[in-house]
């Protein structure tokens, strides 16, 4: 199955986050904040946050749509807009080397298993080379378990990652890699 990717509009967005706003109200904002900010605003807060960087005018993301419907998400940006990554001990970053950073998918449940995220990869390395980015990380969680519950796996999953071309340039931790795929 195929769909229609762009970058994202709010309306998109609220639509893909639902009336919860993704997973128990984080609005997708758990990388740019610290734990007490995220926790403070969850619900509201967040997504009064996401919409200040909608309105500020650069989309923080990819919408994917089947026929006129948004069904799957993706925050893409410069890793320096994730503050929280910098200071995680198993995904502080990797050298100097500017990159864009993958952190976070939201998929309708009716769409999950089609390709979808490797399709939303795909288009991420374009919006990212098109806004500059000459290398695209990403987070994903790399388990031995054969079934693991989407909810816990917003980050993606690393098999996703391998099928987009990103291959792995560390491990800290036996079950979250740091992906890289060469843009340029």
């Amino acid at each position: 199955m195929t769909f229609d990717i762009r970058p994202a509009d709010w309306a998109g967005f609220t639509s893909v986050m639902g009336e919860k706003g993704g997973c128990g109200g984080c609005w997708c904002m758990l990388w740019r904040q610290s734990r007490a900010e995220m926790e403070t605003g969850m619900g509201a807060g967040n997504r009064a946050a996401m919409k200040a960087l909608f309105t500020d005018g650069q989309a923080p993301g990819l919408i994917a749509y089947h026929d006129s419907l948004a069904v799957g998400w993706m925050q893409v940006a410069p890793r320096t807009e994730f503050t929280r990554l910098a200071r995680s001990r198993v995904l502080r970053p990797v050298d100097d080397r500017p990159v864009w950073s993958v952190s976070c998918f939201l998929i309708d449940k009716r769409f999950r298993r089609m390709g979808l995220s490797v399709q939303l990869l795909r288009a991420a390395c374009g919006f990212a080379r098109d806004s500059g980015a000459d290398m695209l990380e990403g987070y994903p969680v790399d388990t031995p378990k054969r079934t693991y519950p989407p909810v816990y796996a917003w980050t993606g999953f690393a098999g996703s990652f391998r099928r987009a071309g990103f291959v792995e340039v560390a491990r800290r931790s036996d079950t979250r890699p740091i992906m890289r795929k060469e843009l340029i």
